[in-house]
């Protein structure tokens, strides 16, 4: 199966990728700042979307496949009335909900580009800031995103274990 890999430029840097919203969503996390003493790491919601074509292969084998992308957009927690816990009470109930766009991030499996990343994966940020976001991305270094990957995420550097979707599609 062939995927759709990312596009790179001739300086290494990575194109933002196109129609990121019409992937496969696989869910948003969020651990926002009022639950975590006002300084959460990562304090937006985590709208991440992965590659049909790579979702399809993993479904397939429960591998994630060279040329892998997977995008995660940011979205900042909606201010209304927020409480001590950074909830606001709406229509739905008290809980959290999305307020603006803040941001889209990056992940791409390409062993051969990125010989030297652990796992063969690099991390690009297009801008933590509302769009429109940067065109192009150059990867971080490796000890910003690929050790805490590497340590913590359940399923070669990706965090499957926050995402019901992915569990549920792994090798079926």
């Amino acid at each position: 199966m062939k995927v759709v890999a990312a596009q790179f430029n001739d300086d290494g840097s990575v194109n933002q990728p196109t129609d990121w919203r019409k992937w496969i969503f696989v869910g948003s996390p969020l651990t926002p700042n009022a639950l975590n003493g006002g300084t959460a790491p990562f304090p937006e919601f985590h709208n991440v979307y992965v590659e049909p074509s790579a979702f399809a292969s993993y479904e397939k084998t429960g591998e994630w496949p060279e040329g892998t992308q997977i995008a995660k957009e940011l979205a900042l927690v909606y201010e209304n009335n927020n409480d001590d816990v950074g909830a606001s009470t709406e229509v739905s109930g008290r809980g959290y909900q999305q307020g603006e766009f803040q941001g889209l991030e990056l992940t791409v499996k390409d062993s051969k580009r990125f010989s030297d990343m652990p796992g063969g994966w690099a991390y690009f940020s297009f801008g933590h800031k509302a769009e429109p976001y940067e065109k192009t991305a150059t990867a971080f270094p490796a000890a910003a995103c690929n050790a805490c990957h590497e340590v913590s995420a359940a399923d070669d550097f990706v965090f499957t274990q926050f995402y019901p979707v992915l569990r549920a599609a792994k090798g079926n």
